[in-house]
């Protein structure tokens, strides 16, 4: 095979250009191959092979630097710098992140792993290097859909002054996660049927080089280039920008990809290459389901389907049915997603209620003022977003939301430990920097009957409000304790004395296991209470268990720093109330990659963590 030559950074520079596609060919099997085994982003990573071959053949690495946007479709450039054996330990803990890493490889110089973001690295990046007065490629890898964040055209608009060279390769796929929506996809819709003006324009300026005078007739023609691509592609819109525009190119042939990155490398200014590239080329599944194969569990590599048949609903699935429901019984509800309709959970929603539901694309700052705009012309819009991607919109929150008091609803989805995809994406910030906001109301459910409570609850309330739910299978159990949703207050589950644990949504599962560990095991009387509201939180059962226990435990998958133990803890000790509070939450870290319930033991919110700190504290 000629993938056991590639064992090192360029390597690839000794495969004889022949044999390139079978390369391809191979990576593309070998991902297959992984991937199915350990799950990971595949589709992709299968549409940018060619791509990146191209890329490192053109490149000279590590003293050239490229930035992945995302940096899901980064798999192919690890292979090609000497990752290929730690491919088994993909996404594992303690093995190979499915994201660029500095610490792995002097070839991964920015870590990414959220979208939007590789301009302004880029850039960066080459100013740093224009300061130094060094000479060294920077290239930007980003796709079309991450254009739909506004974050980019603003970076954008700082590469055009650029007066060094910078490339920014735009892989285009028509696809973020789901297909691309709004404008921008339209435009670039434009640029790749406009065959007419590429075809013209190069058997033009061929038949004119062969005429007497035609060389300079040729240069005086591309004077007037612009105004007549003005004429025949739509907007030029980069061109305009002051940026140089080349492409499209074919993102699966990689001798024109190379020829066309070195062009663009001997530019003395930002240019951007549009390369065409088909999101989970070579396999039939990826290729047919996209957006399932975006983030793949472990799966039949025949069949495309999913290794472990899951019968039991996930979160997720509650609330896309939920949705449903709340959709056909208030028609002033509307759902909004930035990008990710099926990770959501609201493609159901979509498809029968299609006035009602906004897909903004990677957008999620725009999502939250636009849905502050619907709440304000008196609807109730839900917006359905992962919890670490919530973090790009605080000041929407804020500014937009809150200080108006307006009835937005947020969905938080992934919140807490979600494993695999490592420090970018783990939602354990979410509880601290939304109770620092006036006017906001924060809720967890204990199990899958309490969430939908809690979303009529947030209907009905008329106030922002944060609902915030873990990924993984809904929790079952607790079926009984179904109490109506009063504002700020907890639920008693199991009543005696001694030590109190008052735990916040997806751990109260967790704290059910202690409860039975402390008393069979160490004969402890012990009080479990659901906290429902993170805020505000309950200060009356606070004082109430204060009276009855010795020790309140708080249980939360959220660090510390700001968290609902941290609160629970200053109003005892603002109030000068008698009782010990231990507060079990996560360390105020970055949580790496890797199973959830390995990195729950890691970090101390597992059972058997929490029961040690109970009896050595």
């Amino acid at each position: 095979m000629i993938l056991d030559a590639i064992n090192k950074t360029n390597d690839i520079k000794e495969v004889g250009e022949g044999d390139l596609d079978e390369l391809a060919q191979e990576i593309r099997d070998f991902l297959i191959q992984k991937i199915s085994v350990n799950g990971g982003h595949l589709g992709s990573n299968l549409g940018a092979v060619e791509l990146t071959m191209a890329l490192h053949l053109a490149a000279d690495l590590p003293q050239d630097k490229i930035v992945w946007d995302v940096g899901h479709q980064s798999y192919t450039h690890k292979i090609l710098t000497g990752r290929k054996d730690d491919f088994d330990t993909l996404r594992k803990f303690g093995g190979m992140s499915g994201f660029p890493k500095r610490r792995e490889s002097d070839c991964d110089v920015f870590d990414t792993g959220h979208s939007s973001t590789s301009i302004s690295a880029g850039l960066g990046l080459a100013k740093a290097r224009d300061l130094a007065g060094e000479d060294y490629g920077v290239y930007a890898v980003i796709g079309d859909g991450a254009l739909t964040g506004g974050m980019a055209y603003e970076a954008l608009n700082n590469a055009a002054a650029l007066e060094t060279n910078y490339v920014i390769i735009l892989n285009d796929n028509n696809m973020s996660i789901a297909e691309n929506v709004g404008g921008v996809s339209s435009y670039l819709q434009d640029i790749r049927t406009a065959d007419a003006y590429r075809n013209f324009k190069m058997g033009l300026e061929d038949a004119l080089n062969k005429l007497p005078n035609g060389v300079a007739l040729v240069d005086k023609l591309k004077k007037y280039k612009s105004s007549f691509k003005q004429l025949v592609v739509p907007g030029m819109f980069f061109e305009d920008m002051g940026i140089t525009y080349l492409g499209p190119v074919d993102g699966h042939d990689i001798k024109a990809m190379v020829k066309v990155f070195k062009e663009a490398r001997r530019y003395p200014k930002c240019v951007i290459v549009h390369v065409l590239t088909h999101k989970g080329k070579g396999y039939a599944p990826a290729e047919r389901h996209p957006a399932r194969f975006h983030g793949a569990e472990p799966f039949d590599i025949e069949t495309g389907l999913p290794a472990v048949n899951r019968t039991k609903a996930n979160y997720t699935d509650v609330f896309s049915t939920v949705m449903l429901k709340l959709g056909e019984r208030n028609p002033k509800i509307c759902a909004i997603t930035a990008a990710m309709p099926d990770g959501t959970g609201l493609k159901r929603f979509s498809r029968k209620y299609p006035e009602r539901f906004f897909d903004v694309g990677i957008a999620e700052e725009h999502a939250v003022t636009f849905a502050a705009g619907l709440a304000a012309g008196g609807f109730i819009p839900i917006v359905a977003i992962y919890s670490s991607f919530l973090q790009r919109a605080y000041d929407q929150i804020i500014h937009d939301v809150c200080i108006q008091d307006l009835p937005v609803i947020f969905a938080i989805d992934r919140a807490g430990i979600v494993g695999a995809d490592g420090e970018t994406h783990q939602g354990i910030f979410d509880l601290s920097y939304l109770s620092s906001i006036p006017n906001m109301t924060i809720m967890a459910p204990k199990n899958k009957w309490e969430l939908s409570d809690m979303l009529k609850f947030a209907v009905k309330l008329g106030k922002p409000v944060a609902i915030r739910y873990p990924r993984g299978l809904a929790y079952d159990g607790l079926e009984e304790y179904r109490k109506p949703i009063l504002f700020s207050q907890s639920e008693m589950i199991y009543e005696e004395s001694e030590i109190a644990l008052v735990a916040v949504g997806s751990m109260v599962k967790t704290a059910e296991q202690v409860r039975d560990v402390l008393k069979d095991k160490y004969g402890k009387h012990v009080t479990l209470v659901n906290a429902r509201f993170v805020k505000p939180i309950d200060k009356e059962m606070i004082a109430y268990l204060a009276k009855q226990h010795t020790l309140i435990v708080t249980l939360e998958e959220n660090v510390e720093n700001g968290g609902f133990g941290e609160h629970v803890r200053e109003y005892v000790s603002d109030n000068d109330i008698d009782v010990k509070v231990l507060v079990c939450s996560l360390p105020d870290d970055y949580v790496e990659h890797g199973n959830v319930a390995i990195l729950a033991h890691e970090v101390g919110i597992d059972c058997d963590s929490i029961v040690e700190k109970i009896i050595n504290r």
